[in-house]
């Protein structure tokens, strides 16, 4: 009987995607690898710099403005062709390595990403994994297949006395909401 582990999705079936592990045996996270070569851009040089100047120096920002430092500072999704299992209460958090923000200016610009265990095979994407990246070094990142690029830890996690989730189905994530079935 499985009761949690992580599967490759069949988009990524036989390209030689690796399950995570841990890399020592009193290590908490499973080192989650990139399923493909991603080029994560410099903030830097995405006009971020204008935006930050007009902020600074209370220029007028007009829609245009707005919109434009919205998309430059929207993170990057790195695919790891990985879904995880786990029982309902459960949760695989996605945590920075350390190495990334200091040897390779890369950060989770959500802090954690949480994983439900309702994310498992949903429709919209079969539950696939992606981590969300920010690259503030001053030098596009060039990311390889296989780099290491997060660690992912199961935990449980409790529920309140009066606990009364709306009763939805997940469809995808990022931040979704879906119908209830009382709608």
């Amino acid at each position: 009987m499985k009761i949690r582990g992580f599967e490759v999705v069949s988009k990524f079936k036989d390209k030689g995607i690796d399950l995570p592990r841990r890399q020592t045996v009193a290590s908490a996270g499973y080192d989650i690898e990139a399923a493909e070569d991603i080029v994560i851009p410099s903030i830097w040089r995405l006009n971020f710099v204008r935006i930050f100047r007009l902020i600074r120096n209370g220029h007028q920002m007009f829609n245009r403005d707005y919109e434009m430092a919205n998309q430059i500072l929207k993170p990057i999704l790195v695919p790891t062709g990985l879904k995880a299992y786990m029982p309902e209460d459960e949760v695989l958090i996605l945590a920075n390595r350390s190495s990334n923000t200091f040897k390779r200016n890369l950060s989770l610009p959500n802090g954690i990403g949480v994983i439900d265990s309702d994310y498992y095979n949903n429709p919209n994407n079969e539950g696939e994994i992606f981590v969300q990246v920010l690259n503030y070094g001053v030098c596009p990142l060039h990311i390889h297949k296989g780099d290491r690029i997060a660690q992912g830890i199961f935990m449980k996690y409790l529920k309140t006395d009066d606990d009364d989730p709306i009763k939805r189905q997940r469809m995808s994530g990022f931040g979704s909401t879906n119908k209830s079935e009382e709608d």
